[in-house]
């Protein structure tokens, strides 16, 4: 089995700190990219971020679960992030990570193109997401990060990973 990546929780990662206001409670976030667009979660929901690794297929389970691991003894459902986005597909290559979270008391994993880094961010620099940012529906998005040089797209994974698919997809193992 591939090892895990660098990141595996806020102990071990390298972080910057982005944020130069006073005010606001700060944000620690995963950052990861799907094509062009970058995108961040909570760290706190991350239990780890792993290499590509062979996916199981499952019969009969949701279009965008990819398949499942064996993740230390856990069997673990794999969502294409850019399926469930209706993205293009592309070819996964070596930055290609599957990210481990926990939503809905549930274990799953999502595959991203490339995990970019682990940051700090005010939460005075967050503003609702208008309703046409990107390509993600705007019901996932928390929110966009304005940072010096970029946007953020901070996504809401009990929105996005709602208790329904999560059940429908540890269901299909």
């Amino acid at each position: 089995m591939p090892s895990a990546s660098a990141v595996t929780g806020p102990s071990k990662s390298a972080t910057s700190n982005q944020s130069q206001s006073v005010g606001g409670q700060q944000l620690q976030l995963v950052t990861f990219g799907l094509g062009s667009e970058e995108f961040a979660v909570d760290i706190l929901a991350v239990q780890e971020i792993n290499r590509m690794m062979a996916l199981t297929r499952v019969p009969q389970s949701p279009p965008e679960v990819e398949g499942v691991i064996n993740l230390r003894g856990k069997i673990i459902p794999v969502v294409d992030l850019r399926k469930r986005f209706g993205l293009a597909a592309t070819e996964r290559n070596e930055h290609s990570r599957i990210i481990v979270v926990e939503v809905h008391n549930k274990v799953l994993g999502f595959i991203v193109d490339r995990v970019s880094e682990v940051l700090r961010i005010s939460s005075t620099i967050v503003e609702p997401a208008p309703s046409m940012v990107c390509s993600v529906d705007s019901d996932f998005i928390a929110g966009v990060g304005k940072l010096e040089d970029r946007l953020l797209i901070l996504l809401d994974l009990p929105k996005l990973f709602d208790s329904g698919s999560v059940g429908a997809m540890t269901a299909a193992q």
